[in-house]
């Protein structure tokens, strides 16, 4: 268990690797930051949930805005990708029989790396994949954050041309015991090492790149099984149901992404009017992953998170370094 550091990708000072047991025995890669040393005041901790096939070296750069801004770090890995055991033989594969093994990822995480110890209150930053597990676990009375962000939660995929077409194929492909096998046209190849030309995920040249070099065989995964599939539509039902929401009191930001084209920003909007907590931002011009954006549009995604986080801003010392870098 192990970083992938590259030179415009250095790992943010002071970061402890741990590996996380879940009540099912999977390992995970997980990694704490204490607060910047010499902090006037730690705000509490941060606990980031990644997307689908994402892996923990993606969001050093986010960790230290974070840690710029007082906070304690905890990100990981979740099962079947990143540094974090897999589901399947073949580690290419981006698998789980149901999102409710994410829900026991979480909550090993919480236990393991982050309480009872780390600062409190604990905030989640979710993106995604990570989004529509933190909510839906939320609304299931989970209750551990004192507020959470969301960014294009995958409430509805906006790339699939007839989802209901492709939720019964999934279903029934799933149930005749195809369930390991890629979704149909998919790949071992990861998304992270796909030419930036045309990507659906950042119009950040810099960034794409620096995220690709990145992606090590070992911890980037390609396409998603009929499986993972299966388990995300019925996720979505759930996350999409008039009622859904309405036992949640967490206060939540949704953040959408104006040009996203793997998550459906509309319906991202659509669904932040039934939290009885929370509201929706959309950042124009921004795809789906808005951190790994340029840096306008992160810009505005941090303006936004400063305000709805107590206590959120970036030591002046800090941000003057910043613009002069």
């Amino acid at each position: 268990m192990d970083f992938v550091e590259t030179a415009d990708n250095p790992i943010p000072a002071g970061a402890e690797l741990m590996p996380v047991t879940t009540g099912d025995g999977r390992v995970l890669r997980a990694v704490r930051w204490p607060a910047a040393a010499g902090a006037a005041e730690v705000k509490g901790t941060v606990l980031i949930l990644q997307g689908r096939a994402e892996f923990l070296e993606k969001y050093f750069e986010t960790v230290g805005d974070l840690l710029a801004r007082g906070f304690a770090v905890v990100t990981f890995d979740w099962r079947g990708q990143g540094g974090s055991e897999r589901e399947l033989a073949n580690p290419a594969k981006g698998h789980v029989d149901d999102f409710s093994l994410y829900r026991l990822d979480l909550e090993a995480v919480l236990d393991q790396a982050v309480s009872p110890a780390w600062p409190q209150p604990l905030f989640g930053l979710a993106h995604s994949m990570g989004g529509a597990v933190l909510l839906q676990a939320l609304s299931q009375g989970f209750d551990r954050f004192a507020r959470v962000v969301t960014i294009a939660p995958m409430v509805d995929i906006a790339l699939i041309a007839m989802p209901r077409l492709a939720r019964a194929l999934a279903q029934g492909l799933d149930v005749v015991g195809l369930g390991t096998a890629y979704v149909p046209g998919g790949g071992a190849r990861s998304i992270q090492r796909k030419p930036f030309a045309g990507n659906r995920v950042s119009g950040d040249a810099v960034r794409y790149a620096r995220n690709a070099a990145a992606a090590r065989p070992d911890i980037a995964v390609g396409d998603p099984t009929i499986s993972w599939l299966n388990a995300a539509f019925r996720c979505m039902a759930t996350l999409t149901e008039p009622r859904f929401g309405a036992a949640i009191t967490t206060p939540i930001l949704v953040i959408g992404a104006g040009e996203d084209r793997i998550v459906s920003t509309l319906a991202v909007e659509r669904f932040a009017t039934r939290l009885k907590s929370g509201h929706a931002i959309v950042i124009p011009a921004s795809l789906h992953e808005v951190l790994m954006e340029r840096e306008p549009i992160r810009d505005a995604f941090f303006a936004a998170f400063d305000a709805f986080i107590p206590g959120s801003t970036v030591a002046p010392a800090t941000a003057a370094a910043k613009a002069a870098g």
